[in-house]
């Protein structure tokens, strides 16, 4: 238990951040998730229409990761590397 203030609010803002990080890392892995299945789609039908949902997707994943980036969920160069394995996913399929 917190013996004065400012670990009364350290375990406050330890929380917070505990949520926000997991709420930025759970939505990117499960975004990838379904972008993977949908690339596996579009690597079967080569149709234009699956590779633009691939694509879309793709677009919401970097709009997170670099969302999280700027509140200091992911560092820079962590997520500069799963932006560049997404694209060599969609870029190879």
């Amino acid at each position: 238990m917190a013996n004065n203030k400012s670990a009364e609010k350290r375990i406050k803002t330890n929380e917070r951040n505990r949520l926000r990080n997991r709420l930025y890392k759970s939505s990117v892995r499960t975004l990838t998730k379904t972008f993977l299945k949908n690339l596996e789609i579009y690597k079967k039908s080569q149709s234009i229409e699956d590779k633009e949902k691939a694509q879309n997707l793709l677009n919401s994943i970097y709009s997170l990761i670099d969302k999280g980036t700027k509140k200091n969920v992911f560092h820079k160069n962590t997520a500069s590397r799963k932006k560049s394995q997404l694209a060599g996913y969609l870029k190879a399929a």
